[in-house]
């Protein structure tokens, strides 16, 4: 499992290559790995359903108590299913829609998103879980801006890439404070853990909920999601309908059967699900642009979803998973006929665009199935999900009025985007657009079509979901669970709901041009407030980095060095204040070569900062330099005396070579100046000199060397504890550094490859 998992990692690091080579050999390989996964875990169907699980664990930081575990229940079989069986119609579709020029880099990006969505969904450790998450943000950011000639691309790409992964690393301080007070580190064991009787229980549910609104669009974080259009149509579809904005309700299901019930959780759930969804279906019904209508009409559908997760009851969360997958199938379709649209036709501007069903008719098929679906119109799927929403709602005891009037007029509008951007391009008279639209390659109508078609089949016979949504109703609500999807329930109240909808739906149709006019500003605040505000936000964090940059970064080193050293000497004077009065002891203790090599040290420096020639500040600082090396040796250091002989002796080389040259030191600065630096370096020294006797005067804790010296020849199998320390012992720290040299000189040899290009 943990391979399969994985195996879009490996295939991304081949894809670019081979597509140099054979573009017919990419779009078959990459389409192939997600359908060999969706056929891998069709597998575990029977095992699933029958309520069992299975886990794969392997250790992969087993100091930090951080491993590869796998853990595949209903709710994360469906989500996989989604994620593979999806992903195969959007590979085999992007294989047409995109050129073969960014073919292998696009398959790449695409490759790495299906495995770390994979990773997601069926991950257990928290730290993994973090990790899948983050890594589809920095994924969708690639993709998103996969045009980076178009600066709407690239801060569309951004905007989504600060927002999600700010709420990922929210999620990650929550998750990290339940391992801390509850000892929790894997979701599967959250359940069972004594989670609502802490007292940071508020501070954790809401670090987490920040997490899941994030990435599932959720309002006031909604606004990055329509932003996300500017991706090709093939992502957008994929990020849309079966990726990255369900994590966050995968997120919120699985965090169902521990926080569901509590005050914090449904009051937020319901509260800010319910503002999204109305909200995401008003501005969708008032866009002309095929795409952005779909992508506004997703907040929406997000937005039902965590208010049905909010309700806390089996049937709301049994709604819930329905309708994501019914949303999963016409969504992805929609925006896949959007894209094949754009394509042919040059615009996706419903005014401009009518009469496709006769020029496009099997992408007029599928539009026309999808557009239904999303329209809650039997006997498509998502009827059967909106006659469960509108069951649920009704049950949403003192929510009721408040979620039953936010579903219906939500259903209402979805009605008339699906008819206005769904419906209307291909039934209405035909329109003038910038080129003559025809059927694209069977790709481009048949992935839509499949995700169409596969909506009719299952609004026809819904009980072919009905064991899927059985388990993964079950993993949500940890209470069995049995499904009674039809497309007739009787005269209920449910579906006096559902025809005052499509009454509503078809009534705003017939009178859309007045509706758009009316709404018009309504949808124009709600488009730019929230975009407004975050760009205020980037605005105002830009002016703030310019003005520290200003006063910090002035470009003369000495200035730094004063600053550094002025505050570190500050730092280390406050907790000074606060201790008792040193006791100095003034007995002559130092030996006489003690004394000899102190006097040097200080030799060294009185000729450094008297002389005026470089040369012999350069001998007096190396003087200085080797007598701290001698102090080094005397009190039991030799290996970093020998380190410290070798880099003064380097040092001192180096200095000769580059000042030999040079002029005499001449005086720059003002009397006042250098008046400040002395009065500066002599209080620093008293202070560090002041912190060493402090140090000196209480018990030195010998636990940490102790154990240092226990643990290097056991655990390392080293002899020399520094070493053992730096590498092994501290050997993040060490990478760190690494990385940071590397950084820098790979900075200077660009630097000077750059400058020896332009001479």
């Amino acid at each position: 499992m943990i391979a399969v998992t994985l195996s879009g990692f490996v295939l991304a690091t081949v894809v670019p290559r081979l597509a140099s080579r054979s573009a017919t050999v990419v779009r078959f390989v990459s389409t192939a790995l997600p359908a060999a996964i969706f056929i891998y875990f069709c597998g575990f169907f029977r095992t699933v359903v029958n309520g069992e699980s299975v886990t794969r664990t392997y250790e992969w930081v087993p100091s930090l108590g951080i491993s590869l575990s796998f853990h595949l229940d209903g709710l994360s079989l469906l989500f996989v299913l989604l994620i593979s069986g999806v992903g195969t119609l959007i590979f085999a579709y992007a294989g047409a829609y995109l050129k073969e020029s960014g073919l292998g880099r696009f398959y790449a990006w695409m490759l790495v998103f299906l495995s770390a969505m994979l990773g997601l969904a069926l991950s257990d450790d928290f730290i993994l879980l973090f990790v899948f998450w983050e890594l589809t943000s920095l994924v969708s950011y690639m993709l998103i801006g996969f045009d980076a000639e178009r600066p709407a691309a690239r801060a569309a790409a951004l905007e989504a890439l600060l927002i999600t992964s700010g709420g990922g690393l929210a999620m990650l301080a929550g998750f990290l404070l339940l391992r801390t007070t509850e000892g929790v580190d894997r979701l599967s064991d959250l359940a069972a853990a004594s989670v609502g009787t802490h007292p940071l229980y508020t501070p954790i549910l809401l670090l987490l909920l920040v997490g899941a609104f994030t990435k599932s669009a959720q309002f006031p974080f909604h606004f990055w999601l329509p932003g996300a259009m500017e991706a090709p149509a093939p992502v957008s579809a994929y990020l849309h309908s079966a990726t990255m904005v369900k994590a966050g309700v995968y997120l919120l299901a699985r965090l169902s059967p521990v926080y569901s019930g509590s005050d914090v959780w449904t009051i937020a759930l319901i509260g800010a699900g319910t503002v999204t969804m109305v909200l995401g279906a008003f501005v969708a019904a008032g866009q002309k642009d095929m795409k952005l209508a779909f992508a506004h009409s997703t907040v929406g559908a997000l937005g039902m979803m965590v208010m049905l997760l909010g309700l806390g009851t089996p049937a709301a969360a049994e709604a819930a998973l329905l309708f994501l997958i019914g949303h999963a199938l016409y969504k992805g379709a929609l925006f896949l006929v959007s894209g094949a649209v754009d394509l042919q036709a040059g615009t996706r501007d419903v005014i401009r665009l009518g009469g496709l069903r006769r020029l496009m008719p099997l992408t007029a098929a599928a539009a026309t199935l999808a557009a239904l679906s999303m329209a809650g119109v039997p006997p498509l799927f998502g009827y059967v999900g909106k006659e469960l929403v509108f069951e649920a709602v009704l049950e949403g005891g003192p929510w009721r009025m408040l979620v039953s009037s936010g579903a219906v007029l939500t259903g209402t509008l979805f009605l008339l985007v699906a008819l206005n951007a769904g419906l209307s391009p291909f039934w209405s008279k035909t329109g003038d657009t910038p080129r003559s639209p025809r059927e694209g390659g069977w790709p481009l109508w048949g992935a839509p079509l499949a995700l169409a078609g596969l909506g009719l089949v299952l609004g026809v016979v819904p009980s072919l979901a009905a064991p899927l949504v059985a388990a993964a109703t079950e993993a949500t609500t940890r209470a069995p669970v049995v499904p009674e999807l039809g497309l007739w329930h009787g005269w209920t109240p449910a579906l006096g709901l559902s025809g005052l909808g499509i009454a509503g739906g078809l009534l705003l149709f017939l009178a859309r041009s007045a509706f758009l006019r009316a709404s018009s500003p309504v949808v124009r605040w709600a488009e730019l407030a929230p975009g407004r505000a975050y760009r205020a936000a980037m605005d105002g964090l830009n002016r703030l980095a310019t003005a520290q940059t200003r006063l910090l970064q002035s470009g003369y080193l000495r200035r730094y060095l004063l600053t550094v050293i002025t505050v570190t000497g500050a730092l280390a004077l406050y907790p000074m204040l606060r201790l008792p009065p040193i006791q100095f002891s003034w007995e002559p203790a130092a030996r006489v070569h003690e004394v000899v090599v102190a006097a040097l040290v200080v030799a060294g420096v009185g000729v450094a900062v008297r002389t005026s020639s470089a040369l012999t500040a350069v001998a007096g600082l190396g003087v200085t330099g080797y007598g701290v090396a001698l102090i080094y040796f005397l009190f039991g250091a030799p290996d970093l005396a020998l380190t410290q002989f070798v880099v003064e002796t380097l040092t001192v080389i180096l200095f000769v070579l580059v000042l030999y040259h040079l002029p005499p030191f001449s005086s720059f600065s003002l009397r006042a100046a250098r008046a400040r630096d002395i009065a500066i370096s002599l209080a620093v020294g008293v202070i560090i000199a002041l912190v060493a006797a402090a140090s000196m005067e209480g018990e030195l804790d010998l636990s940490v060397p102790q154990f240092y010296s226990e643990a290097s020849l056991a655990l390392a199998h080293g002899r020399n504890i520094v070493n053992v320390i730096l590498v092994d012992f501290r050997a993040l720290d060490t990478l760190g550094e690494i990385v940071v040299l590397a950084t820098a000189a790979a900075g200077v040899y660009a630097l000077l490859r750059t400058r020896a290009g332009k001479a």
